[in-house]
């Protein structure tokens, strides 16, 4: 077929592509099990070359698409693991869904976009539903970094879909406040086995993307944080004239659409933006590390891709009692909504045409 011709012209040329990337590939945590590499070769063996195609495009079109799926990633794996229940949309009877929650209101309407986009054409080139949500967001999330500027890195697939959202208490709980501190930041993410490598790595995913200002007026008004640079604070006031202004600043004042180590070349200037950034270089604990990272940007994106690859195999689904494969990634496959909002699945079937539209 022509379509499957051209998927493994695509594959060569992604493959070509990533080939010129660090040697950071190489090292790997333990993989999960259920989870492999190469899982979909035989059923779809050009999916992954479709996402990077689709991913370039659409990134060349718009730059911040890159950061918005790495933070979809992020804030799906930290609630409830790497399940795509960040995709589900709320009930019919009026249960909200984790996009609802207020950590998740910032999330771009162009990466829930992106994901179905990708999920059509997958689904139209695979010749069926072959690839899971689950295992489109973490492809998404890598190739974003590497088109802009990062590393590439394999990602282990075989993960399926979970059938229910959190609670808007759970997300509040799982995903910590850009006003934590190291300590807070450490026991967050010990709970899901991720050490303090993994946090400064992972933070370093702010190189780019925008924040808003109430995310971080706190660190300006009444009094400006001691901790912060006398100028970088002058220019963020004339953003944000208010704690509560609707405006948004670069994460990352020296490269903002540029994935490097200059987040943390930020961080020895006093320049970090969220309290949870500057306090990785305050604390004792962690200021190796951004130093570290800081004057080695091959350090930074070695651990950078291993600690994805750790933080994507969070409480994965994959035996077929716990999960499924969607057919739309916004809605369980057959399911009703349930009195207390949550997703009860009975023999319903979806239709999934209704989402096939690019």
């Amino acid at each position: 077929m022509a379509s499957r011709a051209a998927g493994a012209l695509l594959l060569a040329a992604a493959l070509l592509v990533c080939s010129s990337s660090s040697s950071s590939a190489a090292r790997m945590p333990p993989i999960a099990k259920g989870l492999s590499l190469g899982y979909y070769d035989e059923r779809c063996p050009q999916a992954e070359a479709i996402v990077f195609s689709f991913l370039q495009e659409a990134i060349a079109k718009d730059v911040g698409l890159a950061a918005a799926l790495l933070r979809l990633h992020f804030h799906d794996c930290f609630v409830q693991g790497c399940d795509a229940s960040i995709l589900l949309d709320g009930t019919p009877a009026g249960g909200k869904s984790e996009k609802q929650a207020p950590p998740n209101l910032t999330l771009r309407s162009s990466a829930f976009k992106a994901v179905d986009d990708l999920r059509a054409l997958l689904d139209r080139e695979c010749g069926g539903t072959v690839l899971s949500c689950p295992g489109l967001v973490p492809l998404a999330a890598r190739d974003s970094v590497h088109l802009a500027g990062g590393p590439w890195y394999q990602v282990p697939l075989g993960r399926l879909d979970g059938l229910k959202f959190a609670s808007q208490e759970a997300v509040l709980d799982a995903l910590p406040p850009p006003s934590s501190n190291v300590t807070e930041l450490l026991q967050a993410l010990g709970k899901l086995k991720l050490d303090d490598n993994d946090l400064v790595a992972l933070s370093g995913g702010h190189t780019v993307g925008i924040a808003h200002c109430p995310s971080f007026g706190d660190r300006l008004y009444p009094k400006q944080d001691e901790t912060m640079d006398k100028w970088f604070a002058g220019q963020l006031k004339l953003t944000c004239p208010k704690k509560d202004t609707d405006n948004s600043t670069a994460n990352d004042i020296r490269t903002p659409d540029v994935f490097d180590n200059k987040y943390y070349v930020d961080l020895m200037n006093r320049q970090g933006l969220f309290t949870s950034d500057q306090d990785l270089y305050s604390d004792a604990r962690t200021k190796p590390i951004v130093t570290k990272f800081a004057v080695d940007q091959s350090a930074f994106f070695d651990q950078f891709a291993f600690s994805m690859v750790k933080m994507g195999q969070i409480e994965v689904l994959t035996g077929k009692q716990q999960g499924q494969i969607r057919k739309r990634c916004s809605v369980p496959n057959a399911a009703v909504a349930a009195g207390d909002g949550a997703w009860s699945v009975v023999e319903t079937v979806v239709d999934a045409a209704e989402s096939l539209v690019l």
